[in-house]
């Protein structure tokens, strides 16, 4: 077999293309492939499919493909171009690469299942491609996901806040948590960052959100009551963030208590930060006797301890009747304390009341943003940080959008 019919085979070239010249340098290790068309073909509009005859052709572009005997294969061809009597001049579509690409469709294929599997460092070094050519590949791949990607409804999303940076420095992530996949990611962490996903649905999208599950930020609670029908009503706070609350409340009990016995000369809460940290069945064994103890004792600790773990009862009802009485006893027990970290949460907790009751009708968390965002950390930490936050939005919906990001093979 002639070295050309190899390569026409290798490269997947189809008629009317033929290669005509193929040349090897084994000092650089590459191969360097040249097809042709026979003169007098015609081919069709890329727009409209009518065919025509050759008007001119492009400059020569070259195009890497995948490795032959551990050689760098590339593909040297003169695209043509057609006068389409509607659409004007046109370059063909090629069958090998897509437009605009430095690859052809089988490389891209291979290079984002390789940087799917590895950080972008080391896949370039895999390819052997620069780090900005394994960036181009990336994006094209998540326009290409999201062009395909179809409008469908998603009944339950998922908003959390993530911190890519030093200071205040964070990205809004938007979750689809019944599939567990990114739907957006977002600059900031305010109104205007969950308004920039919301712009992009169409009213029949926004009207089938049954519920969003998030934190108790007021930017994303603006957003969602002003964009989403009855928004305020599948506003879902995820009681993770609650508890965090509750337990920054307890902690700051403990410091007060802490000191003004300390001052006595009693240093019966030294140590014992974390303890008060664990829920009731989650505290450890070594912990056990002496937390029994202090939670027996008439600390103040341990009364905002006590309150703390009560709450958490709030999210067994799935009556809202139910669930707003037992609400009405936690308050008025919360507020009646005379810790005043306590009731400062509690009264917190009471204005955002409609969103802590929805979970009798919409049992959904955040747990599976948070999850995802777990995920966001290590991708970060794998590339030791990202330039700017519109790369870090490419690798994330890169590697968590749930995208169809491969190229379209003949």
């Amino acid at each position: 077999m002639r070295d050309t019919d190899l390569y026409r085979h290798l490269l997947g070239i189809e008629d009317p293309w033929f290669v005509h010249e193929v040349k090897l340098d084994i000092q650089a290790q590459r191969v360097d492939v040249w097809v042709n068309h026979p003169e007098g073909t015609k081919w069709p509009c890329p727009d409209c499919g009518a065919i025509g005859p050759l008007y001119d052709h492009a400059v020569e572009r070259v195009w890497r493909h995948l490795d032959s005997c551990q050689f760098q294969t590339f593909l040297h061809a003169r695209p043509p171009r057609i006068h389409c009597a509607k659409h004007g001049v046109r370059q063909i579509r090629l069958t090998w690469a897509e437009p605009h690409a430095r690859f052809t469709v089988l490389f891209e294929r291979f290079a984002i299942d390789v940087l799917l599997h590895t950080h972008i460092q080391a896949g370039s070094e895999i390819l052997r491609i620069s780090w900005d050519e394994a960036w181009h590949l990336m994006e094209r791949a998540v326009k290409r996901g999201q062009e395909r990607k179809p409008k469908k409804v998603i009944a339950q999303l998922g908003v959390d806040e993530k911190s890519v940076g030093r200071g205040q420095d964070y990205v809004t992530v938007v979750c689809d948590l019944e599939h567990g996949r990114v739907e957006e990611v977002t600059e900031g962490n305010n109104c205007q960052s969950l308004q920039i996903y919301l712009d992009s649905l169409t009213a029949e999208q926004l009207e089938g959100i049954e519920a969003v599950a998030m934190d108790m930020a007021g930017g994303y609670i603006n957003a969602v009551s002003g964009s989403v029908p009855n928004g305020r009503e599948k506003i879902v706070f995820d009681r993770y963030h609650i508890m965090k609350l509750m337990n920054e409340a307890v902690d700051k009990v403990r410091q007060q208590e802490h000191k003004m016995l300390a001052e006595k000369g009693n240093p019966i809460l030294k140590g014992t930060k974390f303890m008060w940290l664990y829920s009731q069945e989650k505290v450890p064994f070594q912990y056990l006797a002496d937390f029994c103890s202090l939670r027996a004792s008439d600390l103040k600790t341990a009364r905002a301890w006590a309150i703390k773990e009560n709450l958490r009862t709030l999210w067994w009802y799935r009556s809202l009747a139910w669930a707003e009485k037992f609400w009405k006893r936690w308050y008025s027990w919360a507020i009646r304390s005379r810790l005043a970290p306590v009731k400062k949460i509690a009264r917190t907790l009471k204005e955002h009341l409609y969103g802590i009751l929805s979970y009798c009708k919409h049992p959904i968390t955040n747990a599976m943003t948070e999850g995802i965002n777990s995920q966001i950390e290590t991708l970060r930490k794998a590339a030791c940080g990202y330039r700017n936050k519109h790369r870090l939005r490419t690798v994330i919906l890169f590697h968590l959008g749930g995208l169809n990001l491969y190229p379209v093979t003949h």
